[in-house]
């Protein structure tokens, strides 16, 4: 593979995605552990939601004809029949001039067809109210199956559940989904120069941050990582490691060893893993050039950059969308707050810090090294230069991709 052919995110993401074979498994889940998970199939209503007609307000039920014309001067005078007791059925029916007090959510007895708020009445006696302001049919109530409707489609297959697709599931009685199994994500990390978070550092050594960020960023989109730590500079080791990892997850990052250099054995160990192997060895992306695409047996495995932002910005554009074809899309639009200067054949990706100045989005670059952790933990976004840009200028808008 010749490194400085580099294609562009979407060049590689059609690659990649054309030689994946892997077939999403679903399982059933109840609503606490549906949470974030992907729906399988769609979901349709069991029952109508309310399951009667019942009252938004404190007051009374009554005749909505019962009262038209009711005024300050001339109320309408109403007798409390009954009152609708909370979780139950009222006990009776109203007929002309007569009322049930009602309590929010309470069920609305026969005959009714609206709630007087109790600001608009007054009380008289303890069986009669005067109504003085009149309601329309429907006023202050929700009829049965305003909500949902028995039979309706409540959500697709292929959605991410968030908070309140729980809570309609739960209102609508449904206790468990058909939901996709999280693809199993292997993380490895390579270089004889990375050691444990917890040992001490020798000169020319540096603490293991890609297996932790690349696992979280598994696991922050829906998928499951298992971490195989770090593998040295060696063939052999690698290619076990590798052999492991394909056999106990749907795809494998790894992070390091994705350069030229003597020592960056990523490509050669992915070629003798199967067919059909690397795919690609370059992006036209700043940071991230680097980067190996490949596929054995259905599986991607993405080689990415050692330096960690490098590895986390090119995550986000290749791995997330893999892994998490859910993910939201999201892109914003801010005024760039400085000129910068952009390598022409190159896609650059730049760390912003976003804020308001005088009702405007803008976004302030966060310079750095991509080797430098800190500028990512600044960051709130990626603010993307266009592949046929030179650059932007100080007050030009951007997109920008949030974290």
């Amino acid at each position: 593979m010749n490194l400085f052919r580099a294609l562009t995110i979407e060049q590689a993401l059609e690659i990649l995605r054309a030689h994946i074979r892997w077939a999403p498994q679903s399982e059933k889940a109840g609503l606490v552990e549906a949470l974030g998970r992907v729906l399988e199939r769609d979901v349709t209503a069991p029952e109508d939601v309310p399951g009667f007609d019942r009252s938004t307000m404190d007051g009374f039920a009554v005749r909505a004809q019962d009262t038209f014309g009711a005024t300050e001067g001339l109320p309408a005078y109403l007798d409390i029949i009954g009152e609708v007791l909370m979780g139950s059925a009222p006990g009776g029916s109203v007929s002309v001039g007569q009322a049930y007090r009602i309590a929010t959510g309470g069920m609305l007895p026969a005959g009714t067809d609206a709630v007087v708020m109790v600001e608009y009445t007054e009380q008289l006696d303890e069986h009669t109210i005067g109504v003085t302001r009149p309601v329309a049919p429907g006023d202050n109530t929700v009829r049965r199956g305003d909500d949902i409707t028995r039979g309706a489609l409540l959500l697709t297959a292929g959605r991410r559940l968030r908070a309140q697709d729980v809570g309609l599931l739960a209102a609508a009685g449904v206790s468990r989904v058909s939901v996709v199994r999280p693809p199993r994500v292997g993380v490895i990390t390579t270089g004889d120069e990375v050691v444990p978070v917890d040992a001490a550092l020798a000169p020319g050594q540096v603490r293991d941050v890609n297996s932790y960020t690349n696992g979280a960023l598994v696991e922050v989109n829906g998928g499951g990582a298992r971490r195989y730590g770090v593998v040295g500079d060696d063939f052999e080791l690698l290619s076990d490691t590798v052999r492991l990892a394909l056999t106990e997850n749907n795809a494998v990052v790894i992070s390091g060893g994705s350069s030229v250099g003597k020592r960056d054995f990523t490509a050669d160990v992915i070629n003798s893993m199967g067919k059909p192997g690397v795919l690609f060895h370059g992006l036209a992306v700043r940071p991230g050039k680097p980067t190996i695409g490949a596929v054995v047996d259905g599986k991607p495995l993405i080689g990415l950059p050692g330096h960690p932002v490098s590895a986390m910005v090119v995550f986000e554009l290749i791995v997330k969308p893999l892994i998490n074809p859910t993910a939201s899309k999201l892109s914003l639009r801010a005024r760039i707050t400085r000129s910068l200067s952009s390598p022409p054949g190159k896609e650059d990706y730049v760390r912003v810090a976003l804020s308001y100045v005088d009702g405007v989005l803008t976004a302030e670059p966060i310079l750095g090294k991509s080797s430098l952790i800190v500028t990512m933990v600044r960051a709130d976004g990626l603010a993307r230069i266009p592949l046929e840009s030179q650059g932007v200028s100080a007050g030009e808008e951007v997109e920008v991709i949030p974290f």
